[in-house]
């Protein structure tokens, strides 16, 4: 099998989707990292597409390292990251459709069939009485989990905070069964981070995530280490080697892959043998609740070592929710996903939809 040709397309004008075409007739979709979408395009096309032409999809190791080598992107990291990421999904696509088998048979096998999700609110301008209603009203709809974002991203110890206020509402609002986890996008510093963990413990929060920037990782684990709350990083950071410094250096507790950046299937199975490696569970990091939800499905389907609800985008998102691009949405019943069993990543696209929101 050859590849012939190589495409991305940014759906609404925010959204880079990758296909790659076979000369057996199999094409293989992908999803990159919504930011930067015209930088991820051009490497896509510009850089990555002529050293695929006229190779085998299947061998998605050797792919993989050529388009590391001929993207540079261990100089380069993010938007290359997530170009890469793209396309190894869509060559893993390609590979499950080729042998008649779902990606998750291909790592190994399914462990559950279905997949709990946590209800993840992106506001960040509710009051504190205001995500507490949010919060209810998720709960009525099945969700056993709510993440809130309640820090401002880019500041430290802002005083106008409210993370503690908000989850003391949301508490007191859904009762003590419901999982509360706490994203603060790296918005404190350690000695602050310490005392408003303190308080997430007293409040019975599941996970407290990047106290601390993904980059400071002494901070990290100075704030893990005074804490019995576990501490969630790693949504920021693309390869294995980072993964491995987030758990030596880091000491986090729970580790926050994204597939559409560390890059796709290939990389996700090493960062996955090292937490397990390690003993550190995983609890994906998923903003695009697609063609990305769809790939995170499948790893969590195959290993043991994500345990917990995963990450689902409860806020409006214009392919899922006004144009929907799959076939056959994804539905969550009762807070869960079922893993597609169909060959490869066993979706398809709508592609009437897709003509209407390209503007490749």
């Amino acid at each position: 099998m050859k590849i012939t040709e190589v495409e991305c397309l940014i759906l609404d004008n925010q959204y880079p989707f990758v296909r790659i075409y076979t000369d057996e007739g199999i094409v293989g979709i992908g999803e990159c990292f919504r930011r930067l979408p015209e930088v991820v395009k051009t490497v896509v096309e510009k850089i990555i597409r002529p050293i695929l032409l006229d190779k085998d999809p299947m061998d998605t190791e050797v792919r993989w390292r050529d388009m590391i080598q001929a993207a540079s992107a261990s100089d380069m990291g993010g938007a290359v990251h997530c170009a890469i990421a793209g396309l190894d999904i869509a060559m893993w696509d390609i590979k499950g459709k080729a042998l008649e088998k779902p990606i998750y048979e291909l790592l190994g096998g399914k462990a559950r069939e279905k997949v709990q999700m946590y209800a993840s609110s992106m506001r960040r301008d509710l009051t504190p009485l205001e995500e507490a209603k949010r919060a209810v009203s998720l709960v009525e709809e099945g969700y056993k989990g709510y993440k809130l974002h309640s820090a401002l991203p880019g500041a430290i110890d802002d005083p106008s905070d409210q993370t503690i206020e908000t989850v003391r509402e949301v508490r007191a609002a859904i009762g003590p069964d419901i999982e509360i986890l706490v994203d603060v996008n790296g918005a404190f510093s350690a000695h602050h981070a310490i005392e408003i963990g303190k308080a997430l413990e007293d409040l019975g929060v599941f996970h407290f995530e990047e106290p601390r920037p993904h980059y400071d990782l002494d901070g990290l684990a100075t704030v893990a280490d005074a804490l019995d709350i576990p501490i969630a990083s790693g949504e920021m950071i693309y390869t294995q080697w980072q993964f491995k410094d987030l758990i030596l250096r880091g000491r986090v507790d729970i580790l926050q892959p994204d597939i559409v950046k560390v890059p796709g299937f290939t990389e996700f199975q090493r960062i996955a043998a090292l937490a397990s490696a390690f003993g550190k569970p995983i609890t994906v990091h998923n903003i695009q609740p697609t063609l990305s939800a769809v790939a995170h499905l499948h790893v969590c389907a195959a290993y043991p070592i994500i345990p917990y609800s995963q990450e689902y985008n409860i806020e409006p998102i214009s392919i899922r929710d006004e144009w929907p691009i799959l076939k056959t949405p994804l539905h969550v019943k009762d807070s869960y996903l079922e893993v597609p069993s169909g060959p490869g990543l066993g979706v398809e696209l709508d592609e009437d939809v897709i003509k209407r929101l390209s503007n490749a």
